[in-house]
């Protein structure tokens, strides 16, 4: 990951904020030293109305200077932090788009938002701090420095002492609070995990009165998070007394020094005055320095996060494919040798050799015990994820060997996890085809029987659907994302276990819909019936009877098929098959 990327669009700005900020510093500069001419001039009764109001004049002019220059600093700070930090964010996002199910395991969810919102912030906060005080806190130290050398060299020498002094106090500071701003933002990570999971689940707190457990969870983690703030803080809180007694204590020895020889004669009030305010200004700097440099620990802590996101190996991309502009035309599938882990150190397969040629067209059933590797196997045939040993081909070609694009948009998966989002019906079953008429979407909802409760509603396709589909039941959801997947015209169509959710007579409805002789051919010009005529559709199902009138049954168990046929070859000859049937039916073959 390279930072530079996001400073270059931007570069005029990332110079304009800094050079204003200098010329608010050269008038900060030159303002004592006016002050100390008018003083000293009062003092040795030389001062004049001309001159007092010549200098005045001048003194107002570089105040408005100063502020035209502080103003134009702030301006292009904010608007250089704020436009690296939306690029970097939108490029953060994108990254994580791309990210296989491999990629997202290695970080919690709570984790990625957090990564995308707090630790973006924290690198835009401080590249706005940077902009305004990098050059002005050092370019005012240095001037101020400078200059009080200029009116006063022998009293200059308590610099010698302060300055090196009040360095090591801070390095020593800065050392003990870098760790801990990490350690806030890994307390962040968690409590937004804990708190997207509840509200992501709460149907299931609350349906097993588990508000009180999950109050105490979310305690623990806001408590964790106050414990490491506090600690964090504590470093910032002791900082500001230490620099506070540095600089008192220097203008106190400036006093004691330079007092005696104002009293003498060998320095002027107004020049002691002036010396003063350079002390002031000397020490203010280095304290910005200071605070400057104790953010950047909480803001490097929070590059680091950002660029583990950046630069995760992906787990899954199509830069080797041979066959790009390639897709799929027919839908036949076929494995050969497919093995799979989800550790790659484990020596446990949740995939072992896997043999199986499944044809274009037809209509396959998977059935098996929970966690034999249905959802893994058909998992392959996107690639969410790529197998260890063997290949997946789709249409004779490997599925690596077509964009991830291509690739994709031939198969429509309707997942376990039902997911809708905010926005009207119709907007989530457009995710099909963006272009879908009114017509062409009442038709799929037909067919996944979905029509008949969405106008039922008092808005039809119009009603508002809530984050997650809330407002909707686990079997009007189930059914809202068949539509939605029968919308996008796949040449493969998997429906994993999408009808658990509905009742026996509806899954027949949506089964009737998905049997070749069964589907209508309204004329050539109608996509969506021709396709799902046509394409390749396999149905992983707990229940028989949703599998049971597909054109091949495949069963599997720990891995690997243990038997493949239709169903009363099955029945038949499979023993594992049987004793499901009956179990489900309570009679025998």
């Amino acid at each position: 990951m390279k930072w530079s990327k996001y400073i270059k669009p931007y570069l005029a700005f990332f110079i304009l904020g800094p050079l204003c900020m200098i010329v608010e510093v050269i008038g900060e500069v030159i303002m004592p030293k006016l002050l100390a001419v008018v003083i000293n001039n009062a003092n040795r009764g030389e001062l004049t109305t001309g001159t007092s109001l010549g200098i005045m004049g001048l003194m107002i002019l570089t105040a408005l200077v100063m502020m035209a220059g502080g103003i134009g600093g702030a301006y292009y700070a904010s608007k250089a932090s704020v436009s690296f930090a939306a690029d970097l964010r939108e490029d953060l996002y994108r990254r994580i788009q791309q990210y296989s199910f491999a990629n997202i395991d290695k970080f919690s969810t709570g984790s990625l938002v957090t990564r995308l919102t707090n630790d973006v912030t924290q690198v835009q906060n401080f590249i706005a701090m940077v902009l305004r005080m990098a050059l002005r806190a050092p370019g005012m130290m240095i001037a101020a420095l400078v200059m009080a050398i200029l009116l006063n060299p022998p009293l200059s020498v308590v610099f010698a002492v302060s300055i090196p002094t009040m360095l090591a106090a801070v390095g020593g500071i800065i050392f003990t609070g870098f760790p801990r701003f990490g350690r806030v933002q890994k307390k962040v990570d968690d409590l937004n995990s804990t708190v997207q999971e509840n509200v992501t689940n709460v149907r299931v707190v609350k349906s097993f009165v588990r508000e009180d457990f999950e109050i105490k969870k979310f305690r623990e983690a806001n408590g964790n998070l106050k414990k490491a703030g506090i600690s964090a803080a504590k470093v910032m809180i002791f900082m500001s007394p230490v620099m506070t007694l540095f600089m008192n204590g220097t203008i106190i020895a400036v006093i004691l020094i330079g007092g005696p020889m104002v009293l003498d004669g060998r320095m002027e009030i107004g020049d002691l005055s002036a010396f003063l305010t350079y002390v002031t200004q000397i020490l203010s700097s280095l304290v910005m320095v200071t605070f400057l440099l104790m953010f950047s620990s909480r803001a490097l802590a929070s590059a680091k996060r950002i660029r583990e996101v950046m630069d995760e190996k992906l787990d899954l991309t199509d830069e080797n494919a041979k066959h790009k502009d390639l897709t799929v035309q027919n839908g036949e599938i076929t494995f050969k040798n497919v093995s799979f882990r989800y550790y790659k150190n484990s020596e446990e397969k949740v995939l072992n050799n896997i043999n199986l040629n499944i044809p274009a067209g037809s209509t396959v059933g998977i059935i098996g015990s929970t966690g034999c590797g249905k959802t893994t196997l058909v998992s392959m045939i996107p690639r969410l994820y790529d197998c260890d040993e063997g290949e997946v081909l789709v249409d004779g070609v490997n599925v690596k060997d077509y964009s991830l694009y291509n690739l994709r948009e031939g198969v429509s998966m309707v997942l376990q996890k039902n997911t809708l989002f905010s926005g009207t019906v119709t907007e989530n079953l457009q995710w099909g085809d963006e272009n879908a008429s009114p017509e062409e979407i009442k038709r799929m909802a037909e067919y996944a029987q979905a029509d008949k409760f969405v106008s039922s509603f008092k808005d039809g396709y119009d009603t508002l659907i809530e984050q997650g589909g809330a407002n909707v039941s686990g079997g009007q959801k189930q059914r809202l994302c068949i539509a939605r997947a029968l919308l996008k015209k796949p040449k493969i169509l998997i429906l994993d276990d999408s009808t658990s959710a509905v009742d026996t007579a509806t899954e027949a409805q949506i089964r009737k819909a998905f049997s070749e002789k069964e589907v209508p051919i309204i004329g050539e010009s109608d996509p969506y019936t021709e396709n799902l005529r046509r394409a390749t559709k396999l149905i992983i199902a707990q229940r028989i009877s949703s599998v049971q009138d597909a054109d091949t049954i495949i069963v599997m168990d720990d891995g690997v098929i243990t038997g493949m046929g239709t169903h009363d070859q099955l029945l038949r000859d499979n023993t594992e098959y049987r004793e499901i049937y009956e179990s489900q039916t309570g009679k025998g073959a």
